[in-house]
């Protein structure tokens, strides 16, 4: 096995290149502590990439077995989606899914990936947009709260790009219509390390990807796959005849329009008097009345079992204004209390719940 440690986009992608021409001794562990490798006691078999996943929301991760052929196809339906291969900016960490894929896609694609030092520079992102090889779209992969960030400091730079990957966490609409207003082409994305990265842009499969709900849990099949967890016996995933289903922790439904709507994490729904709410409809509606970052989790209550408290880093908004922007919602939704203070987020920039839990001793 060989492993790289927390390898920049621009270090990992000749090494990809170089397996996907054949040489190969083995799997390549792409990871910010190989410590972690310790805990491999599951079959290499059809293993090419060892990457590992954060458990930001439960505090533990998993080892993730991929093979070069799963991440073709995520890399090739990608670039059929946006309308060709391309440069991409080197805008994220390469331990991680997304920014595994930025190195990917270039070495699939023959393209050199142009890195950036500070992703929140504008002057680095209008060097990088100077530099790019003419005539090659250009694409960048980003969180919701960089481009949050970059809207309001560059948006005609991010403007100028062919595509703006979003995924991580979800895209406020409020976020969503300033981008659209600053001529920025926007792709909301869905997935995982499981699944390769994003398998679902806007809403919609990538070629090869099937997505279907089972009660409001979303599960994924098809040829982006993960081979299997490297760390454990127990594997997520169903088997319908000859095709495997990932069961993923997510809840989602599919619109009329066909669209697939991803509305959080099951172990993220608060019961409170016997309703579930998931957090993100509760802090879409407060982020769409209000602007600005909310967040949105239970805390123990003896009469409700859980009650509804919204989180915001911008203080003076008042509990009554609160309730009345989600009255419409219901009554189990609208937020019992506010809370003020610095909303964690993991190194990708995804909301942290579990550290906020701790933050607030909930």
């Amino acid at each position: 096995m060989d492993v790289m440690v927390s390898p920049s986009v621009q270090e990992l992608a000749p090494m990809l290149r170089a397996m996907l021409d054949g040489d190969r001794s083995g799997p390549l562990a792409v990871i910010a502590d190989p410590a972690r490798l310790s805990a491999i006691t599951q079959s290499l078999e059809g293993v090419d990439i060892i990457l590992g996943t954060s458990g930001s929301t439960d505090g533990t991760g998993h080892l993730v077995g991929l093979s070069l052929d799963a991440l073709t196809a995520s890399a090739t339906a990608t670039h059929a989606r946006l309308g060709g291969p391309g440069q991409w900016l080197a805008t994220l960490t390469a331990d991680h899914v997304a920014g595994f894929q930025l190195a990917f896609r270039s070495a699939l694609a023959g393209t050199t990936p142009i890195g950036i030092s500070r992703w929140d520079d504008p002057g680095e992102l209008r060097a990088a947009l100077e530099s790019r090889t003419p005539g090659v779209p250009l694409y960048a992969s980003y969180v919701p709260a960089q481009l949050r960030a970059l809207i309001e400091t560059a948006p005609d730079l991010l403007a100028r790009l062919d595509a703006v990957l979003i995924g991580g966490a979800a895209m406020p609409e409020p976020l969503a219509i300033r981008a659209a207003a600053a001529g920025i082409r926007v792709v909301r994305t869905y997935g995982m390390t499981e699944t390769g990265g994003g398998c679902v842009y806007d809403g919609v499969p990538l070629d090869g990807v099937q997505v279907r709900i089972e009660g409001v849990r979303v599960e994924l099949g098809g040829t982006t796959l993960m081979t299997r967890y490297l760390d454990t016996e127990i594997q997520p995933f169903v088997r319908d005849g000859a095709r495997r289903w990932l069961t993923t922790a997510d809840l989602g439904r599919r619109r009329e329009d066909g669209r697939i709507e991803v509305l959080g994490r099951a172990d993220d729904v608060i019961v409170s008097g016997g309703v579930n709410v998931p957090p993100r409809v509760v802090e879409d509606c407060l982020e769409a009345a209000f602007g600005g970052a909310w967040a949105v989790l239970g805390v123990p209550d003896e009469r409700w079992g859980q009650r509804v408290v919204a989180v915001t880093e911008t203080p003076g908004f008042s509990l009554d204004n609160v309730r009345s922007a989600t009255s419409h919602l219901g009554p189990a939704f609208q937020p019992r209390e506010i809370a003020v203070g610095q909303l964690p987020r993991t190194a990708l920039g995804k909301l942290d719940r579990r550290a906020l839990r701790e933050q607030l001793g909930a």
